[in-house]
């Protein structure tokens, strides 16, 4: 089944993404080659792809795990948890419709 991970950076989280971005990118595109990974991306804190200093307010990512509760483990075991880049992250099952 599919899962949203929706993410909540903390104030001024830039420098703390920077710290952690190699791993955390890591995960991610070890779901991609597993087959796993829907999308993945940041929310960038202003009306841009590239906010600049404005820096981002959280992240998505949609994957296919086997139960909410590995999908809960996974998320808790993100780089960026253990940087202190999220202030919360919720994981919820996720019906994809479209495309």
């Amino acid at each position: 089944m599919l899962y949203a991970i929706l993410s909540r950076d903390v104030p001024n989280s830039a420098p703390l993404r920077a710290s952690a971005r190699e791993q955390h990118l890591a995960r991610l595109h070890r779901l991609r080659d597993e087959g796993r990974l829907v999308l993945a991306g940041p929310h960038p804190a202003i009306d841009a792809n590239d906010p600049g200093p404005a820096g981002f307010t959280g992240s998505l990512v949609v994957a296919e795990f086997d139960s909410l509760d590995d999908a809960r483990a996974w998320a808790d075991d993100d780089p960026y948890v253990a940087a202190g880049v999220y202030e919360q992250v919720d994981v919820r099952p996720f019906k994809q419709v479209l495309p």
